[in-house]
Protein backbone atom coordinates (compact mmCIF):
# COMPACT_ATOMS: atom_id res chain seq x y z
CA UNK A 1 0.00 0.00 0.00
CA UNK A 2 2.56 2.34 -0.92
CA UNK A 3 0.43 5.27 -2.51
CA UNK A 4 -2.26 4.37 -0.21
CA UNK A 5 -3.27 6.05 3.26
CA UNK A 6 -3.83 3.69 6.11
CA UNK A 7 -7.23 4.29 7.87
CA UNK A 8 -9.24 2.03 10.19
CA UNK A 9 -11.85 1.53 8.09
CA UNK A 10 -9.45 0.21 5.11
CA UNK A 11 -7.65 -1.89 7.32
CA UNK A 12 -10.15 -3.57 8.72
CA UNK A 13 -11.37 -3.96 4.73
CA UNK A 14 -7.93 -5.35 4.03
CA UNK A 15 -7.80 -7.77 6.90
CA UNK A 16 -11.33 -9.48 6.62
CA UNK A 17 -10.29 -10.13 2.64
CA UNK A 18 -7.13 -11.82 3.22
CA UNK A 19 -8.40 -13.93 6.45
CA UNK A 20 -10.88 -15.37 3.40
CA UNK A 21 -10.25 -17.56 0.53
CA UNK A 22 -14.00 -17.53 -0.50
CA UNK A 23 -13.40 -14.45 -2.88
CA UNK A 24 -16.40 -11.77 -1.80
CA UNK A 25 -18.31 -9.13 -3.34
CA UNK A 26 -18.38 -6.25 -1.91
CA UNK A 27 -21.83 -6.64 -0.59
CA UNK A 28 -20.80 -9.93 0.99
CA UNK A 29 -17.45 -8.12 2.52
CA UNK A 30 -20.06 -5.28 3.49
CA UNK A 31 -22.01 -7.85 5.56
CA UNK A 32 -19.13 -9.42 7.42
CA UNK A 33 -17.54 -6.08 8.75
CA UNK A 34 -20.62 -4.87 9.74
CA UNK A 35 -20.45 -7.28 12.69
CA UNK A 36 -17.23 -5.61 13.84
CA UNK A 37 -17.75 -1.82 12.55
CA UNK A 38 -21.70 -1.17 13.01
CA UNK A 39 -21.05 2.51 11.34
CA UNK A 40 -18.92 1.44 7.90
CA UNK A 41 -20.82 2.28 4.85
CA UNK A 42 -21.44 -0.07 1.78
CA UNK A 43 -20.08 3.00 -0.07
CA UNK A 44 -16.91 3.31 2.09
CA UNK A 45 -16.53 -0.41 1.37
CA UNK A 46 -16.84 0.06 -2.82
CA UNK A 47 -14.35 2.82 -2.51
CA UNK A 48 -11.63 1.07 -0.63
CA UNK A 49 -11.62 -2.05 -2.33
CA UNK A 50 -11.80 -0.11 -5.27
CA UNK A 51 -8.68 1.75 -4.40
CA UNK A 52 -6.84 -1.58 -3.03
CA UNK A 53 -7.62 -3.02 -6.43
CA UNK A 54 -6.39 -0.18 -8.63
CA UNK A 55 -3.24 0.04 -6.41
CA UNK A 56 -2.49 -4.02 -6.75
CA UNK A 57 -3.03 -4.67 -2.88
CA UNK A 58 -5.88 -6.66 -3.73
CA UNK A 59 -7.65 -8.55 -7.01
CA UNK A 60 -10.48 -7.48 -8.73
CA UNK A 61 -12.07 -10.40 -10.41
CA UNK A 62 -15.23 -10.19 -13.04
CA UNK A 63 -17.08 -13.38 -14.01
CA UNK A 64 -19.48 -11.90 -16.03
CA UNK A 65 -22.06 -12.21 -13.83
CA UNK A 66 -22.96 -8.71 -11.72
CA UNK A 67 -21.14 -8.48 -8.75
CA UNK A 68 -16.90 -8.13 -9.17
CA UNK A 69 -15.39 -10.95 -6.49
CA UNK A 70 -12.05 -9.70 -4.78
CA UNK A 71 -9.07 -11.91 -3.48
CA UNK A 72 -6.36 -10.54 -0.90
CA UNK A 73 -4.00 -13.17 -2.18
CA UNK A 74 -2.01 -11.21 -5.02
CA UNK A 75 0.14 -14.42 -5.75
CA UNK A 76 -0.56 -15.72 -8.99
CA UNK A 77 -2.90 -18.73 -9.16
CA UNK A 78 -5.84 -19.46 -10.96
CA UNK A 79 -9.86 -19.29 -10.25
CA UNK A 80 -12.35 -21.47 -11.32
CA UNK A 81 -15.95 -19.87 -10.94
CA UNK A 82 -18.91 -21.55 -10.69
CA UNK A 83 -21.98 -21.52 -13.41
CA UNK A 84 -24.14 -22.79 -11.17
CA UNK A 85 -23.70 -21.16 -7.54
CA UNK A 86 -21.39 -18.08 -8.82
CA UNK A 87 -18.70 -18.17 -6.82
CA UNK A 88 -14.83 -18.70 -7.25
CA UNK A 89 -13.02 -21.33 -6.00
CA UNK A 90 -8.67 -21.00 -6.33
CA UNK A 91 -7.25 -23.81 -8.54
CA UNK A 92 -4.64 -26.00 -7.61
CA UNK A 93 -2.76 -25.74 -10.91
CA UNK A 94 1.11 -24.52 -10.77
CA UNK A 95 1.36 -21.27 -12.55
CA UNK A 96 1.99 -21.33 -16.39
CA UNK A 97 4.71 -18.65 -16.73
CA UNK A 98 5.60 -20.41 -20.09
CA UNK A 99 2.48 -18.71 -21.48
CA UNK A 100 3.90 -15.23 -21.17
CA UNK A 101 6.94 -15.98 -23.24
CA UNK A 102 4.60 -17.83 -25.90
CA UNK A 103 2.10 -14.94 -25.95
CA UNK A 104 5.82 -12.44 -26.52
CA UNK A 105 6.75 -14.18 -29.17
CA UNK A 106 3.80 -12.81 -31.74
CA UNK A 107 3.43 -9.37 -29.86
CA UNK A 108 5.64 -6.50 -30.11
CA UNK A 109 4.85 -4.76 -26.81
CA UNK A 110 5.95 -6.75 -23.60
CA UNK A 111 3.72 -9.14 -21.83
CA UNK A 112 4.23 -9.32 -18.13
CA UNK A 113 1.70 -11.63 -16.50
CA UNK A 114 -1.65 -13.65 -17.34
CA UNK A 115 -4.81 -13.97 -15.36
CA UNK A 116 -6.79 -16.64 -16.26
CA UNK A 117 -10.64 -18.15 -14.66
CA UNK A 118 -11.64 -21.54 -15.69
CA UNK A 119 -15.37 -21.28 -15.86
CA UNK A 120 -17.32 -25.14 -15.05
CA UNK A 121 -19.25 -25.92 -11.78
CA UNK A 122 -17.48 -26.50 -8.41
CA UNK A 123 -17.55 -29.61 -6.48
CA UNK A 124 -20.26 -28.76 -4.28
CA UNK A 125 -22.56 -27.83 -6.69
CA UNK A 126 -21.80 -31.43 -9.15
CA UNK A 127 -22.35 -33.47 -6.33
CA UNK A 128 -25.66 -32.15 -6.03
CA UNK A 129 -26.82 -32.65 -8.98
Amino acid sequence: MAGIRHSKQRDAILDELCSRTDHPTADELFVSLREQMPNISLATVYRNLSLLANDGVVLRLTCGDTADHFDGNTAPHYHIYCRVCHRLYDVDVHEIDLINSLANTNYNGLIESHSITFYGICEKCYNNK
